[in-house]
């Protein structure tokens, strides 16, 4: 008859597994937040290049009326705005959710340009879903974004 492995997991083994487990999720959750406030922060600074080393070489941005673009029509379109406007964005995360190596957040974002030539400024709201991938060297990269930022009514 073959030798029959068991375990016997202890109280103690498996307080020591679910914190383990716990601290890697709370570390992840603390890594996506902290890249998404400095997503936010180098937008109103206009920072591009430090937005660009936080967005997958494959990333995919979706927006209302617009065809998906990657990395390249982001850079393109975020100088040609910063060029005429100034921006100011906030943003609330209301979600984050992560499944392994892939994360997503929703959060509610609101954001006002100022044309720099002078005029109205104008304000738009809506919510945001982003998915982040971990990368081998353990950074959480922006893959793929998607918003429904819409023009808010005075």
């Amino acid at each position: 008859m073959a030798e029959q492995c068991s375990v016997a997991l202890t109280a103690e083994s498996l307080r020591y597994i679910f914190l383990a487990t716990r601290d890697a999720m709370t570390s992840d959750e603390r890594e996506i937040r902290t890249v998404h406030s400095t997503w936010i922060g180098a937008v109103n600074a206009g920072d591009l290049a430090r937005l660009l080393t936080m967005v997958a070489e494959d990333v995919v941005f979706l927006g209302p009326g617009q065809a998906p673009f990657g990395r390249e029509g982001f850079s393109s379109n975020f100088t040609a705005a910063l060029q005429q406007l100034q921006f100011c964005c906030t943003s609330e995360l209301e979600e984050v959710v992560i499944a392994g190596e892939v994360a997503y957040t929703r959060s509610r974002d609101a954001l006002s340009v100022t044309p720099r030539a002078g005029g109205s400024e104008a304000q738009f709201a809506g919510h945001r879903m982003t998915v982040y991938r971990k990368e081998r060297n353990g950074r959480w990269l922006l893959s793929r974004d998607a918003h429904t930022l819409s023009p808010v009514e005075k």
